[in-house]
């Protein structure tokens, strides 16, 4: 199967490496990046140093950064069977509307709400951005609990592999499904992608309340009560409520939520440490989407009229309205409610 990952960070490296390393399968595999120095290191020294140092690139990986158009133009004699966005959310829109002509399956990587563009308009999960850019797509998400350096070093992981077309579920399982990796087929796309999303936020108030000293009580009880704001964001815009229990909702939460590799987690722990918002990412060197969806997950939230007191704490302390301190107590000193969904 010929693969090309367009997005060469930590994520969009590591899945390539692990495909082309699948030599039951044999892919060929490349990974585009935007970046023509880079893509000259990559391809010289074979491995990503700035993403993923000490991960070499299997021989069937190759790095390029021709322009996509033509890459993926059908009369070149070399199209490509599956395309993987690995690009943040906020590059989505853009590289769909870049792939919309193609005659491939397309999958993404990103997890998060796109932020609204523009005043009152409603963030976009990622299938909510393929229907109003390319509805024609054959298209899924692939997701999952996944930190990318235990993917390329192959270690053993599970994703899901999420589309309402059977046929891109199983190209993304052929694709990717190997001894190290297991990938599983899910139909519901909204619950996978509210999961991967959310998560994120979650992750947030998971690393301040380790970075406050308050417990692991108070980590089960972030963590479970996260699962109940999920779940009731993923019923609210159509998902299943089974989907929640699996990979891409409690797998992913969990992993997150308590990984020290978690980049939404060292935001948190960051923001307890009292510096600001500004020097927590500068520090990561990486994306972490919690930090640019959670607002927009408060928002699409309120609208639905689904409470979500966690993820509202967390908009309050990213946006400098509450500091680590009064955060908690505005969990705390909620009222007393039945636990439900």
């Amino acid at each position: 199967m010929k693969i090309i990952v367009i997005g060469a960070g930590a994520w969009g490296t590591a899945l390539a490496i692990s495909a082309a390393r699948n030599e039951r399968q044999a892919h060929a595999v490349t990974l585009w990046a935007r970046d023509a120095v880079a893509v000259q290191q990559m391809a010289a020294e074979r491995v990503n140093h700035r993403y993923l140092p000490g991960c070499g690139f299997p021989p069937a990986l190759n790095v390029t950064n021709e322009d996509i158009s033509k890459l993926l133009a059908p009369s070149d004699g070399r199209s490509f069977d599956l395309v993987i966005i690995a690009t943040p959310m906020a590059g989505l829109r853009s590289t769909l509307q870049q792939v919309a002509q193609t005659q491939c399956t397309v999958a993404w990587l990103c997890k998060g709400f796109e932020a609204p563009l523009e005043p009152g308009a409603p963030g976009l999960l990622g299938y909510e951005v393929l229907q109003s850019v390319a509805p024609h797509l054959q298209a899924g998400v692939l997701s999952g609990p996944s930190f990318a350096q235990e993917v390329a070093a192959g270690q053993p992981t599970a994703l899901v592999a999420a589309s309402p077309h059977e046929s891109v579920r199983r190209l993304l399982v052929e694709a990717f499904h190997s001894p190290e990796l297991r990938v599983y087929a899910n139909e519901d796309v909204a619950g996978v992608e509210v999961g991967g999303a959310v998560k994120n936020v979650l992750a947030i108030a998971t690393g301040l309340c380790d970075g406050l000293h308050l417990g692991l009580n108070a980590r089960a009880a972030l963590i479970t009560r996260g699962l109940a704001e999920m779940t009731r964001l993923g019923i609210a815009l159509g998902a299943k409520a089974e989907t929640f229990m699996g990979l891409s909702g409690l797998g992913d939460l969990v992993l997150t939520a308590t990984g020290d590799l978690s980049r939404n987690r060292k935001v948190g722990q960051a923001l307890a440490a009292n510096k600001t918002l500004e020097q927590a990412v500068a520090e990561l060197g990486h994306v972490a989407e919690g930090v640019y969806s959670a607002r927009t997950v408060w928002q699409r939230a309120s609208t639905l009229g689904v409470p979500m007191p966690i993820t509202q704490a967390v908009v309050g302390l990213l946006d400098g309205q509450l500091k680590a301190h009064q955060a908690v107590a505005a969990l705390m000193g909620r009222g007393p409610v039945s636990e439900v969904y």
